[in-house]
Formats: C-alpha cells, sequence, structure tokens
C-alpha cells in the first residue's frame, strides 16, 4: 500500500517538473524573440533582457502572442516592466 502511495507521489513530480521545464523552455523563447524585437533600441541588452523576462512573467501561460504584440494592449504590465528593468 505504502510503495503505491509513494509510486504516486513520484510520478506526481516527475509530471509537475516536467511542466515547469516545458514552461522555462517556452519561456526562454518569448524572451529571446523579445529581445531581438528590441535589439535597436538605445539601451543595453541587459536592461531589455530583464524587460522581456519581467513581461514574459506577467503575460499569462495559454498566451500566443509575441511579447512585443501582448505589451500593444498592456500598458499597465509595460509601464511596470520599464521601471523594474531601469528602461529610461
Amino acid at each position: 500500500m505504502k510503495s503505491g502511495l509513494f509510486g504516486l507521489v513520484i510520478a506526481g513530480f516527475v509530471m509537475t517538473a516536467g511542466g515547469a521545464l516545458a514552461t522555462s523552455a517556452d519561456d526562454a523563447k518569448w524572451i529571446a524573440q523579445c529581445q531581438q524585437d528590441n535589439k535597436d533600441e538605445k539601451v543595453s541588452a541587459e536592461v531589455v533582457k530583464k524587460y522581456c523576462t519581467c513581461m514574459t512573467n506577467k503575460m499569462p501561460e495559454s498566451e500566443t502572442r509575441s511579447v512585443t504584440q501582448w505589451e500593444k494592449t498592456h500598458k499597465k504590465e509595460e509601464a511596470e516592466c520599464d521601471k523594474e528593468a531601469g528602461w529610461k
């Protein structure tokens, strides 16, 4: 009985960890695209990375638009991430 419960706990952990890894890879894709979209801005690459990471964290997991598309309809979040990243 205990080994069956242990197996279920392990299976749940593996599925959760796998989901987290997929989310991390997905987030990395969005951040990379955002950085590419902002490569010509007159701020440091570090500021762009902080901004893109912030925006990606604010976007829902189900979002299909890029950060660049999403920020156009989410001015509050854009302003918050501008401030957090030090974008001037």
